[in-house]
């Protein structure tokens, strides 16, 4: 694996998108073990993006403008309900000390829809990966899957930063009720933004 691979994957997955806000949210609405949580299922929500990627099936969500569209607006459509469980004080954003297994299985749950929902991942690892690929490499498919195992470690890494960071605002947070409410606006409004991006984002 190349410097590139590395410093590429890390701005890739650095930059702020779904997951990334999904994950802060959780963070200030349920604490340090729901962001670790919503990391880690955001990265799950990887793999069947890798695994249509490998099975040739990215290819024919690329060709079929149909196929690309109803997985798209299904993201688009799930984007804004999260945004509207965020203003009724629900979903990620809702303040909760409960450690509940019911808690953990709605945070895994949001978590994998948001990621698998975004036709646009299964053809960045068409795109992406291949580009950091040994030419003459002997097993392509165990290459791919090393070089997939990364960016999946450094997702999860990251974006538990993230969620770990916004947790230890929380108790500066949730104490001041016009903070919350404003936060909660500002994280809808970043909701309708990703679902917006990806209903105007083409094949």
């Amino acid at each position: 694996m190349t410097i590139e691979f590395w410093i590429t994957t890390f701005i890739v997955v650095a930059s702020p998108g779904t997951g990334a806000v999904y994950t802060i949210a959780t963070g200030l609405g349920r604490g340090g073990r729901a962001s670790v949580l919503a990391a880690f299922a955001c990265t799950l929500g990887i793999i069947p993006h890798l695994a249509a990627a490998m099975m040739g099936l990215a290819a024919l969500l690329h060709a079929s403008a149909l196929l690309f569209d109803l997985v798209k607006y299904a993201g688009v459509a799930y984007l804004l309900w999260m945004a509207w469980q965020i203003l009724r004080e629900k979903g990620a954003m809702r303040i909760s000390g409960e450690d509940t297994e019911r808690s953990a299985r709605r945070v895994i749950i949001d978590g994998i829809a948001l990621n698998l929902l975004n036709p646009k991942l299964s053809i960045f690892f068409v795109a992406f990966l291949p580009q950091f690929m040994s030419k003459d490499a002997m097993h392509p498919i165990m290459e791919m899957l090393a070089l997939s195992g990364v960016f999946m470690g450094m997702t999860f890494v990251i974006f538990a930063l993230y969620g770990l960071f916004a947790a230890a605002m929380r108790d500066h947070v949730i104490t001041r009720p016009a903070v919350m409410a404003w936060l909660r606006r500002g994280f809808a409004a970043a909701f309708v933004a990703l679902g917006a991006r990806l209903a105007m984002q083409d094949r």
